[in-house]
Formats: C-alpha cells, structure tokens, sequence
C-alpha cells in the first residue's frame, strides 16, 4: 500500500533503491507520527472536516496502535510502503472509512517533517540529560580534586603546573557550552512545520496555531515553503551541535588514554572496566575510551555529511532528504550512548596523588620561578634568561610545593561555583515540561 498509488505499480527494482533503510528508521518515528496525527485529526474536527464522532473513533484508533507501538506490537507489514500508510491502512481495516479521512489538508511532506521534529526533540532531551549528568559529575570530580596537582601540557612536552581540578572542571565548563550549541538545534526542531502540506499550504482553513498548541511546540513555522525548507536546516543544526558536544568527549577520552599509559600513570580504572590481551597479562586496556574516541570522530565529521546531501538542493522537498535519516538517527544514539559511557567510566577514576614532587616534572616550574623574579623587581626578559640559563647548567632547583596561582579559572580558583551557574543557565533554556504537558493532555 502507498499513499500516492492509483493504478500502476513502480517497478521492483526502483522500489527497493528508493525505499533503502527508511521502513527500520520509520519505526523510530511511529509514535511520533501518531501524535501528529491525533493532533491533525483534532484540527480537522474543528474546521468540519470530521464530525466530532469522526475525530472520536479516530482518537481512539490512534491512541490503541500508540500503545501497541509502546509494546513493541507495531510494524510494518510487507508491502506497505513506510510508517504513515502503515498507521492510516490500521484506521480502515479496523474503523472503515473514517481513516481515508485523516490525510486531509497534509501531505506526507509535512507528515514526515512533523514526525521528524517530534523524534528530534526526544532524542535532543535524552542527550541533553546524559550531558547534565557528565557535567555536573565532572564538577563533583573538580572539588574532589582541586588539590591534586598535574602536569599540564602544549604541544605535548611538560609546560607547567596543573591539577586533576582544572583538568575536570575544563570539560564540565565545555559541555556547558555544548549545551548552548544543542539548544539552538532543540529549539529549531520545537518549531510546528504541520499544515505546509507539500510546501505550498492547502485550500483548507487548517488552524496551525491549534496543532502547535496540541503537540507542545514553542512556535510553528510561519511561511509553508520555510518549514518545508527547515527538513534539513534542522538536520545541519543538530550535526554541528552533536559535533561541539563530540569535540568535548573526543579530547577527555584521548586525555584520559594518555593519562592511563604507564610512562604517565596519572589516572587508572578498575580491572573490571578495561580489558586484557590475550598473550600479554599486565595489559589493561581503556577500550571504552578508544571507542568513545573513535565514534566521537565519526560524529565531528557529522556536518560534512549533512552539508553535502544538502548541496544544490532548490526550495521544495526532495527525495534526497530521505538519507538524512540514515546520517543523524546513528549519529544521535551513539553520542547519547558515548555520554553514558563517559560518566559511567569517570565515576570510577582512580587519580595518583603527588605526581608533581617527582624531581622529573621540576622544570614545570620555570614559569613560578621567572614571576618570583619579576616579583622581586627583576624585568621579565632578564628574569627568563636567568632561569633559562639556569635550567641550561643544571642548576635549576625550584620549589615544587610553591604554586600561587589566584586568578579566575586558575588552579588557585577554579570557579566552579561559576561554571555550575552557567550549566544551570543553560539547562533552564530547555522547556522539555510544556512537551510532557501537551502529550499527556493528548494521550488523555
């Protein structure tokens, strides 16, 4: 069955090349489009294109296959073409023609632009959590360790003194951040894109306002062609923000690889979250770390993709969009997956403690040395001199327990009190209430 079909069939070949893997991403998106569907079928009612006994059979028939969705009793049966003939060809085997009425004033090209952002905002929620979660551990860890010294590092060679609290709270500040670039995208799929229709709108009195309300969104998209347009803006929004929060990871688990190398030994793991080799026994591994490290890159390269099956597309859907689904719905469960993974890891960091009294790291300590000089009266280019010349004769012998550092964002003063404010300035830009709200209120 196929939504568009009157009489003649596509040929097979040309079937299986157009649908591809859409009919396993369609069952993601089958509650979501039942929702958008409850909210249409209301609509209708309240323009005349179904009688309120209409809109009640079909709110009924609607809510029974949400449940069998939510029981994994769904699918789609061979033959039908994708999630939305699937739903509609339910109504009439099961209530008659009162289901033929429910595509009236949509078009799949709106019905699936809905559906999309519906889905796009759960998953946008989930990874919001999971990244709230890892930051506020993260700032937990900071505290813990605001003691602990470091070495810290540019272009990879010793540079100067740091400590496991700068370090964690580096990446709790970053994943706030992230969460500045994921609200942008959240907010671009809170926007109601129902009752473009195909792009250019419909010759029905369709009361959009009403199916924003309905399904929770914040605001709809005014102008038809533009919310036919935002399928794929909303999808290059996502990449770039799930690629800042991927930067973030992606630097913390190669971090955390380097740190668990034995020439550094800064940081280990129970045996029991690493792995072996299976002829060398000392070996333990940070697995999780190398693949958080590894899928993290495949998500940076995230927007390249999307840009690309953008590219020369005019105003208008076009059936290229449909690989969109193929790149984002991965993408979207591996960093949600790779959060998790990072918080469950970091909540069992082990951190050596004193690393810093090793005589090895002393030069980390020329900076100290050249500022106690300058503090002295000597000028700063003379200062670096001696301390270089010293450092050249090996007579450099500097006080490793003297670090005063006392600005903000030093190891002196981490602020986290302030990084903890901007996270929740961040997390209280996202509404997911309203939507549970208007949900449950449909579901009723």
């Amino acid at each position: 069955m196929k939504l568009w079909q009157k009489t003649t069939n596509s040929k097979q070949e040309v079937e299986q090349f157009t649908v591809g893997k859409d009919p396993e991403f369609d069952l993601l998106l089958a509650p979501y489009d039942v929702l958008g569907s409850m909210a249409h079928a209301a609509m209708l009612e309240t323009i005349g294109l179904l009688t309120g006994e209409e809109n009640k059979v079909l709110q009924q028939g609607l809510k029974e296959i949400y449940e069998e969705i939510k029981q994994g009793k769904f699918g789609i049966e061979p033959g039908v073409e994708d999630v939305h003939s699937q739903v509609e060809l339910l109504l009439i085997q099961r209530h008659g023609d009162v289901g033929k009425k429910l595509h009236s004033g949509r078009s799949r090209n709106d019905q699936v632009l809905v559906d999309l952002k519906l889905f796009y905002r759960e998953a946008i929620h989930e990874i919001f959590d999971e990244a709230n979660n890892l930051a506020n551990l993260l700032i937990q860890l900071a505290e813990t360790h605001k003691e602990d010294l470091m070495p810290g590092y540019t272009h990879t060679q010793l540079a100067m003194p740091s400590s496991f609290g700068l370090w964690f709270a580096s990446f709790a500040e970053g994943l706030s951040e992230d969460l500045g670039l994921l609200q942008v995208a959240f907010e671009l799929s809170n926007k109601n894109p129902l009752g473009s229709a195909a792009g250019y709108g419909s010759s029905f009195p369709l009361d959009r306002a009403m199916t924003t309300r309905l399904l929770g969104f914040a605001e709809l998209h005014h102008n038809v062609i533009n919310a036919q347009n935002s399928r794929g803006k909303t999808e290059r929004t996502i990449a770039f923000a799930l690629a800042g929060m991927a930067g973030t990871l992606n630097k913390l688990s190669s971090d955390v690889i380097l740190f668990c190398n034995q020439h550094f030994g800064f940081v280990s793991f129970p045996d029991e979250l690493t792995t072996g080799s299976s002829i060398m026994p000392h070996k333990k591994n940070p697995d999780v770390f190398e693949l958080i490290r590894a899928k993290t890159n495949q998500i940076q390269s995230l927007p390249g993709m999307v840009g690309f099956l953008l590219t020369n597309l005019t105003s208008g859907y076009h059936r290229d969009m449909q690989l969109l689904k193929e790149a984002v719905f991965p993408a979207l469960d591996t960093m949600r997956s790779c959060l998790q993974m990072s918080n469950f890891m970091l909540k069992s960091i082990q951190v050596r403690k004193n690393i810093l009294e090793d005589p090895f790291y002393m030069h980390l300590f020329s900076v100290e040395v050249v500022n106690e000089l300058v503090l002295k009266g000597v000028p700063f280019r003379d200062a670096y001199k001696q301390v270089g010349e010293d450092i050249e004769a090996k007579r450099f012998v500097p006080n490793q327990e003297n670090v005063a550092h006392s600005h903000v964002g030093s190891i002196g003063n981490l602020c986290l009190a302030e990084i903890e404010a901007k996270l929740e300035k961040q997390v209280n830009r996202f509404d997911f209430e309203s939507i549970a709200s208007a949900y449950a209120r449909l579901l009723l």
